[in-house]
């Protein structure tokens, strides 16, 4: 193999492993960015003594969460049974939040 046709080889694997290793960081960056916001946002909702407006304020932000990282795995992921899951998880948490914030809204919360 001539010397130039080798350091194509080797140049095209290079950016190749290089690609794929910066959408892991990218991937890990966004899932960690995803549950710390979570995070913050649960930790900022007060609670009012109230376990059925309790239960609902704090379990709207960790629903939000997952539809983050399921967001993230729709845009990383490349399995398509990972895809399929986090679509499902993001479709039924969707509605799990509008249910919740339905509720709060007709108790004048």
């Amino acid at each position: 193999m001539k010397t130039i046709t080798k350091l194509a080889l080797v140049i095209a694997v290079a950016t190749s492993a290089a690609t794929g290793a910066l959408a892991q960081d990218s991937a890990t960056g966004a899932f960690k960015a995803a549950g710390m916001d979570m995070m913050k946002k649960m930790d900022t909702v007060p609670y009012t003594g109230n376990p059925d407006v309790d239960f609902r304020t704090h379990m709207i932000p960790h629903h939000e969460g997952a539809i983050a990282v399921a967001k993230v795995a729709l845009q990383y992921a490349k399995d398509a049974e990972t895809k399929r899951l986090a679509q499902s998880i993001i479709d039924a948490q969707e509605k799990e939040v509008a249910g919740m914030e339905a509720w709060l809204k007709k108790h004048g919360h």
